[in-house]
């Protein structure tokens, strides 16, 4: 089990020492059991930071902020974030690793373990008190978590409570870390890809008209985007801001700055988007499922990343944020790669 007090010591001793400038970890938040991310400076203020298994939020997200923020300032300081990470962000920090996008001094990991479960689906969770409000979520020996109510506490098995991208999880404790709190063995899981199989066993037809359905939805807000790690253009390619065009705009500018869709959020448009942003995550998702969390309509969006990291795995054995010295999957070639798409 995480040991809260250690946690909290060593988050107090490595701000004092001025090893790192502030640790991003999580905090209780204001709305009943929902814990928010906290950003702290103070070692006074380390026994603010908690760890339970509604600590959903992947806060590798405010690495990609704090290096675009750096560029802006004329004297940054560049002493190390601290940052607490599950085992799905640990994986995250390895992309960004991988693509040079930080440096390991950059950060300084505290790694919390799932206590071989996973964290909680809020939707999951609502459905099994039938009305009742959750004040507090908190892991238990054995599987099993301990959900106080406004009516008492009741002791749930882990399982139904699961996110599911928990359930074929295959990093339930952090693969990077500078110091780790918690079990570290890893929680086997006979279906990694699970969910894709449900989707994959209906009709081409079914499944035309279950994303037609879906993605008609989407208000194109990008919430999506906006809390993805691995999302970190200064520009999105399929949501310009700086291209406009007016009546002395030259040609060779025009061709240089392709408007890829338009931002009405009519279906063609949608299914454009979420197509090339699932391209774009290939062999880079690490399945922490922040874009369909944060999605207002209950979009499925996991489903297509999943279904890229299933190809990834069985067209190249290739498997997300295990290895940050490994080169990436889309821009790495092997002779023994199957070359079935060449005609």
């Amino acid at each position: 089990m995480v040991k809260l007090e250690d946690l909290r010591q060593e988050a107090a001793g490595i701000l004092k020492s001025g090893k790192v400038k502030y640790i991003i970890g999580y905090t209780r938040g204001t709305n009943g059991f929902r814990p928010i991310p906290a950003f702290i400076k103070d070692p006074d203020d380390v026994e603010n930071l908690i760890w339970n298994p509604a600590c959903v939020h992947n806060l590798t997200k405010f690495i990609v902020d704090e290096k675009k923020r750096l560029k802006k300032e004329k004297n940054p300081d560049k002493r190390p974030i601290g940052i607490i990470v599950k085992g799905c962000d640990s994986r995250a920090i390895n992309v960004l690793l991988q693509e040079k996008y930080i440096n390991r001094e950059d950060v300084y990991l505290l790694g919390v373990s799932c206590e071989k479960t996973g964290v909680l689906d809020e939707k999951k969770l609502n459905k099994k008190l039938k009305g009742r409000r959750a004040l507090q979520v908190d892991f238990k020996d054995n599987g099993s978590w301990l959900v106080t109510t406004d009516s008492g506490q009741e002791k749930i098995q882990a399982e139904e409570l699961l996110a599911d991208r928990c359930i074929e999880c295959k990093a339930n404790f952090p693969v990077v870390y500078d110091i780790v709190f918690g079990d570290k063995s890893l929680r086997k899981t006979d279906r990694p890809f699970q969910s894709v199989e449900n989707m994959e066993n209906l009709s081409q037809k079914e499944r035309w008209e279950f994303w037609k359905e879906q993605l008609d939805k989407c208000i194109r807000c990008y919430a999506c985007r906006s809390a993805c790690p691995m999302c970190y253009c200064d520009e999105c390619v399929v949501d310009t801001i700086s291209f406009a065009v007016e009546p002395d705009t030259p040609a060779e500018e025009k061709a240089q700055k392709i408007k890829w869709i338009e931002k009405s959020p009519n279906l063609s448009e949608n299914i454009i988007y979420h197509l090339t942003r699932a391209m774009h995550l290939a062999g880079r998702c690490i399945d922490c499922g922040e874009c369909e969390r944060v999605c207002p309509l209950d979009i499925p969006i996991r489903f297509l990343n999943k279904k890229m990291e299933k190809e990834a795995k069985t067209l190249f054995d290739y498997e997300v944020g295990f290895d940050p010295g490994k080169p990436s999957l889309v821009s790495s070639f092997k002779d023994e790669d199957p070359e079935d798409f060449i005609r």
